[in-house]
């Protein structure tokens, strides 16, 4: 009566029917007793009346035992998985022990329902179960890669099961994680069947008008379609049984979901989709021939159909990851359309229906991938009716031995490089706390930030706000990012202190009165020899130079260049020069700048590093004085002011009108040293009306002159003309503004 309650009448046939169809599949591996001890079980699991049905309201033996089918039958598996499956929600609803079933099935079964245990408490606390990180920490903590493949096959029975269930929430959610767990995991393993189902199942339920949508259209052109594979494929045949071949082949038509994403990929309607069926050739070869006939079926066929080379896919000379072997080629077929051709043989094709597992009906058969040992060991492990531990977990650390995977304590996954350290780990979640990071608790142990982290390791970082990046820690650390973080972190602090050193500088000069002009420091700090100015003010925060030093280096820099341009102006126009200074530095007061947000009458001087005039493109930098010097935007300090200090640039632009306001700015004129050519030039400036010549000095040597004019110009747009005429002296070569 018990019993009777726990199945319906209709499940009750269904469970007779599925028990039956499950001793064919295994009787050849099932051991003395293992009927008897598993009925005897699965009575008492009924009468006992303790299995919850699931939230489709499935009966839970028959959805283990359909699943056990699915394993034995289109996987491959045997034994220790079969009873693994029909027994672990007894494990998991404490109706057993561990120790029990070990005491009575061994422990290969054991072992088996013990990672279906742990996987799902895995499962049901992880977030982030649609991530990549997921799937690949379930295969990583797997210690037996049959529970990932029974996880499969169980998520496949589901999606078959609940197609005219009512509750449609449950419905989506399943479907979602098939779409994003399930079916990921099982082509990463190349159950490629069992993904391309989970991957229609899931479109049907969630994207239900779409999948109809296409699979009605697939039917409507299936009469078509089948008259042209039979056109296709009659003269390869043909040609296949004149050389000798033993094969057969079949024209498969693409899942709904891969048309579908073709279509969004390719922003086109169904009828834009013109690869929707592939034909396979499938060799019976002797596994020493089976590379020389596929490529034997190749030859033959691109000499009826012309290939296309840029989609060849090789899977022979070198298979996947996965284990898949097979020689894709798309080739044109008649009416001008494309037409992808699977080449393969019966031993390729098994694996590349039942994946991995498959490997081990092939025992004895060596492959040229470095997938070999641990391929060998999924067979072994797979015939074995003991498992062998150390050899699985061997496997478990060759599957993903690049990487490792860690919890933070709310529980969030992340996925490291292995060799990672707690400092990756504390950059690779935010760079401030890696900045800040000064060891961690992992698994609740206090470890240093040199400690190397292993999977299912939780993490907690450490941090002090008085931590700051060293330079050693780029020896500890090994990702990229956390490298390129801690270089820019390093970086930073220098910057803090050079702007600390070149404010110790500028209030130097300050105190001893001295003029502070960047051009002249820039030249005293290449004549001292360093490359780049951060070395110079790096030098100076580390007390390797004496400030004092530099500036008496300054001062005898400076007074020798103005002793040099004082001989300049002697020699072109002393009087002029002095009679405009007066007259330059009124201008400037003028207000034809607005600064910042429309400001005026504000105090500023023009940069001589650059001398801009009006029209130029210009902006303001706020000097250690507090007054403002305006620079072109093409200054040649412009970049470094920038740069190193961001927050002292204002805006500037010139307002007004220009007129009656000259600038001094200097021009370098070189050419060949020809008579009368400095008149020529001279006599073109004076022609200009409201521009004149302030200074003039030249320099010839081996025919050739340099000469630097100082002009007054009151425009940017005059200066240009008389550049452009000044360019047409004969024997100039070159006019720039100093």
């Amino acid at each position: 009566m018990e019993e009777s309650r726990f199945f319906t009448s209709e499940e009750r046939i269904l469970l007779f029917d599925l028990y039956k169809k499950l001793l064919k599949l295994s009787k050849d591996t099932l051991q003395k007793d293992d009927c008897r001890k598993l009925k005897s079980h699965l009575k008492k699991v009924a009468n006992s009346g303790s299995f919850p049905r699931n939230a489709f309201g499935m009966n839970p033996i028959i959805k283990d035992m359909q699943t056990a089918i699915i394993v034995a039958e289109e996987i491959g598996m045997r034994r220790a998985s079969i009873i693994g499956i029909m027994l672990h929600e007894s494990v998991k609803n404490h109706i057993c022990s561990l120790e029990d079933v070990q005491k009575e099935y061994g422990e290969d079964v054991a072992g088996i329902i013990k990672g279906l245990v742990k996987i799902n408490e895995l499962y049901s606390k992880s977030p982030t179960i649609e991530s990549e990180n997921f799937r690949n920490l379930l295969l990583s903590f797997a210690e037996d890669m049959r529970v990932i493949l029974i996880m499969i096959a169980d998520r496949v029975n589901l999606m078959r099961q609940i197609k005219d269930n009512s509750n449609n929430d449950a419905r989506l959610l399943i479907s979602n994680e098939a779409a994003h767990l399930y079916a990921p995991l099982a082509h990463k393993l190349g159950l490629y069947k069992l993904k391309s189902e989970l991957e229609d199942l899931s479109l049907k339920y969630m994207e239900h008008d779409v999948y109809y949508h296409i699979k009605d259209k697939l039917n409507a052109t299936k009469a078509a379609r089948d008259q042209y594979i039979e056109a296709f494929i009659e003269p390869i045949r043909k040609k296949l049984e004149a050389a000798g071949l033993k094969f057969h082949m079949k024209g498969r038509t693409k899942s709904i979901h891969s048309i579908y994403q073709k279509m969004k990929k390719q922003g086109c309607p169904f009828e834009g989709v013109y690869d929707l069926f592939a034909i396979r050739v499938i060799l019976d070869s002797a596994y020493e021939k089976e590379k020389q006939e596929c490529w034997q079926v190749y030859s033959l066929i691109t000499d009826m159909y012309l290939p296309n080379p840029k989609r060849l896919r090789d899977w022979l000379s070198v298979p996947k990851s996965n284990g898949y072997e097979s020689l894709h080629i798309t080739v044109m077929g008649p009416q001008g359309k494309w037409v992808e051709v699977q080449i393969r043989t019966e031993r390729m094709d098994e694996i590349a229906e039942k994946g991995l597992a498959a490997h081990w009906r092939y025992k004895g058969i060596k492959g040229e991938t470095g997938l070999d040992e641990w391929l060998n060991t999924i067979r072994e492990t797979l015939e074995n009716t003991e498992s062998d531990r150390e050899m699985m977990d061997q496997f478990k650390l060759d599957l993903y031995k690049d990487e490792v995977f860690v919890f933070t304590p709310k529980g969030d996954l992340y996925k490291l490089p292995q060799g990672s350290t707690v400092l990756d780990f504390a950059f690779s979640i935010h760079t401030n706390l890696g900045c800040k990071c000064t060891g961690a608790k992992v698994n609740g142990k206090n470890v240093p930030i040199r400690h190397h982290l292993n999977s299912g390791d939780q993490v907690e970082i450490l941090s002090s706000p008085t931590q700051s990046p060293k330079q050693d820690w780029l020896n500890i650390v090994t990702t990229s990012k956390a490298r390129n973080k801690i270089r820019l972190a390093l970086k930073e602090i220098t910057a803090r202190q050079t702007e600390f050193a070149k404010e110790t500088l500028e209030r130097k000069f300050k105190n001893r009165k001295i003029g502070y002009e960047e051009a002249i420091l820039m030249r005293l700090i290449r004549k001292l020899g360093f490359k780049t100015v951060t070395d110079f003010y790096q030098s100076i925060a580390d007390e390797s130079i004496d400030v004092n030093e530099i500036i008496d280096r300054y001062v005898e820099m400076q007074k020798k260049e103005s002793e040099q341009n004082d001989d300049i102006v002697y020699r072109s126009a002393q009087d002029f020069s002095i009679q405009q200074s007066s007259e330059i530095q009124k201008s400037f007061k003028d207000d034809v700048l607005v600064i910042g947000k429309d400001l005026k009458g504000i105090d500023f001087t023009l940069a001589k590093c650059c001398n801009p005039i009006y029209g130029d493109e210009v902006f303001g930098f706020v000097t250690i004085s507090g007054g403002i010097k305006i620079h072109r935007c093409d200054c040649p300090n412009a970049k470094e002011m920038r740069t190193r200090f961001p927050y002292r640039i204002v805006r500037a632009r010139w307002a007004g009108k220009s007129l009656g306001k000259q600038y001094p700015i200097p021009l370098r004129i070189i050419g060949h040293d020809d008579i009368g050519i400095i008149t020529n030039i001279t006599s073109i400036i004076n022609k200009e009306d409201n521009i004149s010549l302030r200074s003039i000095g030249i320099d010839s040597h081996d025919g050739l002159f340099s000469g630097m004019l100082t002009v007054m110009v009151d425009d940017t747009s005059k200066l240009e003309q008389l550049i452009k005429k000044l360019r047409t002296v004969k024997g100039v070569k070159q006019v720039s503004r100093g």
